[in-house]
Order: C-alpha cells, then sequence, then structure tokens
C-alpha cells in the first residue's frame, strides 16, 4: 500500500474571478481540496506514494474530484461510495486590504458526514504504510466522523504507524467547548500535532503567558510559539509538536516561517516573505513537506525545513493543491534566485 495515509472530507470550490462578489460575479472558478486530500496531493508530489480514505457520493461531482486526486497520483481506492448524500461545496471570495479574503462553506450532510465505524477496512488500509495524517476539521463533521476519527487512530497505533493531526480548528464547524472535548482524548493516539498558536489557544486553553489581547494572544513572537509548543508536548506526550507562523500586515504579502519541538529541542527555519496568489492549502501544504522531510531525511530538522519551503512555495500557486515540484523546494532550501528562470 502507500507510504501515507490520510482522511478526511475534500469539497468542490467556487470563487469569483478577479475579486468579486459572490453577489456580482457571473462566473465561478472549479477548484477541488480539502485538509486530508491536499496533504495527500502535496507527499504525493515530493515522490512519495499516498492513499485518500473518505466517503464520497455516486454522482459527477464526486467523480469529478477523484479524478482530480487521481491526476495529482493520489491512490482513491479505498474511498468509501454512498448511494445517498452530496458532496460538499465552498466559496471563496478573494479580498484585498483593508477587505480581508473570506469563505463561505455548504457542506451540511455531506456524504462523509454519515460515516459510521466498519465502512472503513482500516486493517487493509494501514497494510505496509509509514504514516497516518488526519485534521480537526474531519472530527467536527459529525459525531459518527468523529467516531470513525477514532477508529482509524487506534488502527494506525495497532499498525505501527506514525500519526500526524493538524488541530485545524475551522469555528464554522464547531464551538471551541465542542472542540476540546471531542479531541482531547484523540491525542493520545498522536504522535506529530502540527498547529498554530492560536487554534491551540482556542481548542486547548494553552496560551503563551503574558497574552493581552480580547482573544488571549500577545503579538506573534518566535519565544511564545517556543512556549506554547513546550507546553503541548508537556500535556499529550507528543514526540514532535509543529507550528506554523504567520504574519499577515496586507491580505497579499504575508511572512511565513515554522518552528518545532522535539526530543526536547526546538527547530526553525527561515521566515520567507511571501507574495500571495492563494493561500488556502499553505497549512496542508506545510503538513505534507514535514512528513516527506522527516521520512526521507529521517530528521525533525529536515521535516520543518522542508514544510517550511513547500508551504510558502504553495502560496504562490492557485487552487488547494501544491504543483510544486521536489526539485523547486530544494532549489529554494538552497536559496534560489527570484530572476526568469530560462
Amino acid at each position: 500500500m502507500a507510504d501515507v495515509v490520510t482522511f478526511g472530507e475534500a469539497m468542490i470550490r467556487l470563487a469569483p474571478p478577479h475579486f468579486q462578489r459572490l453577489e456580482q460575479t457571473n462566473s465561478l472558478d472549479v477548484q477541488v481540496g480539502g485538509g486530508e486530500l491536499n496533504v495527500a496531493v502535496g507527499v504525493s508530489r515530493l515522490g512519495l506514494t499516498s492513499t485518500w480514505v473518505s466517503r464520497l457520493p455516486k454522482n459527477a461531482l464526486a467523480r469529478l474530484l477523484e479524478n482530480r486526486a487521481r491526476q495529482a497520483g493520489v491512490d482513491t481506492s479505498q474511498i468509501v461510495w454512498a448511494d445517498a448524500g452530496r458532496l460538499g461545496l465552498y466559496f471563496v471570495e478573494f479580498g484585498a486590504a483593508p477587505r480581508p479574503s473570506s469563505v463561505l462553506y455548504d457542506r451540511a450532510h455531506s456524504a462523509i458526514s454519515a460515516i459510521k465505524p466498519g465502512e472503513v477496512d482500516w486493517k487493509k488500509v494501514f497494510a505496509g504504510a509509514k504514516w497516518f495524517h488526519t485534521s480537526g476539521i474531519t472530527p467536527a463533521l459529525s459525531d459518527s466522523a468523529a467516531a470513525v476519527t477514532r477508529e482509524a487512530l487506534e488502527a494506525a497505533k495497532r499498525a505501527g504507524v506514525t500519526v500526524s493531526y493538524d488541530l485545524n480548528y475551522r469555528g464554522k464547524l464547531w464551538s471551541p467547548d465542542k472542540a476540546q472535548a471531542v479531541q482531547e482524548p484523540l491525542m493520545e493516539f498522536v504522535d506529530v500535532l502540527i498547529t498554530t498558536e492560536e487554534d491551540t489557544g482556542v481548542v486547548f486553553k494553552i496560551k503563551a503567558s503574558g497574552a493581552t489581547d480580547d482573544q488571549g494572544f500577545k503579538e506573534i513572537s518566535v519565544g511564545s510559539y517556543k512556549e506554547v509548543a513546550q507546553r503541548l508536548q508537556e500535556k499529550f506526550k507528543f514526540k514532535a509538536v509543529a507550528i506554523t507562523l504567520r504574519e499577515n500586515p496586507l491580505v497579499w504579502r504575508n511572512t511565513w516561517s515554522a518552528i518545532a519541538y522535539a526530543d526536547g529541542k526546538f527547530y526553525d527555519d527561515v521566515k520567507y516573505d511571501l507574495e500571495i496568489v492563494d493561500r488556502v492549502g499553505g497549512g496542508d501544504s506545510f503538513s505534507a513537506g514535514f512528513v516527506y522531510g522527516y521520512l526521507a531525511k529521517k530528521t525533525y530538522d529536515a521535516a520543518v525545513r522542508y514544510g517550511n519551503a513547500f508551504s510558502a512555495l504553495k502560496q504562490t500557486i492557485p487552487g488547494d493543491f501544491n504543483w510544486a515540484t521536489l526539485d523547486e523546494v530544494e532549489k529554494l532550501l538552497k536559496g534560489a534566485s527570484l530572476r526568469v528562470a530560462r
């Protein structure tokens, strides 16, 4: 089977062109994406094999989504096909300072939200796998999806597969209290937590000391992220905690970096100045690069560096999927020039 297995929802993404509002547009750009599928695509682009597990309805939109996944090199043989249900949609309005970009979900009652324990043969799925990845979006979909998430995590641990989990809090899907109640018990099965300082504060109530603003966070600093990473590891006994760092003074000008904490050490990387084309999927690309870096190089230092670089490149590419190559990542790690490549 595949090196990397991921489990979660993917949707059709619809976006008005040319910074238009949904109310004014006459056309919509069609893409597909979803956190765990984006990770499966990312590791495939970097040279690993990947399988994406989900539940899709038997209709044309779901076949479109599956075809895009297969085009990107992802094995879709473990999808559960449902006679009923729908495929989720989401709409993106691209903003420009001072108007932020925004997302409108239309994903209620999607086929995967009705998934039940026992529908996926996890023993078969994890045969020969090295890594399993899922995120906090999946258990947020429904109580049954949360039960299957736990089922998958338990099966991965029985199979001796390394587990990464992106906390990925979505306030439009569930409350902070529900997110904490459901996810804290899942953390005993997680080896690598990938998160942000903000999501950690919302879900696990772990915040940097001295936080002062209305959400409990002070200005971004590497020191505060390191404190949060260390406290997460102490509480949940993860093998590693990775935290991404984004500063967004303008909608289309951001900085991006990441740290990891493992084996009692901190691993830092450079800060990238980004001219954003599409930031959706940036965190998923970090997860994909992190997984690749660790499996290929066997160090958390490499995991952070590959994750950081792969994510930086993704945010220059439209759509949820990362179409960057391993060669481009490694050139960036060596300090690639911004001159036109001829």
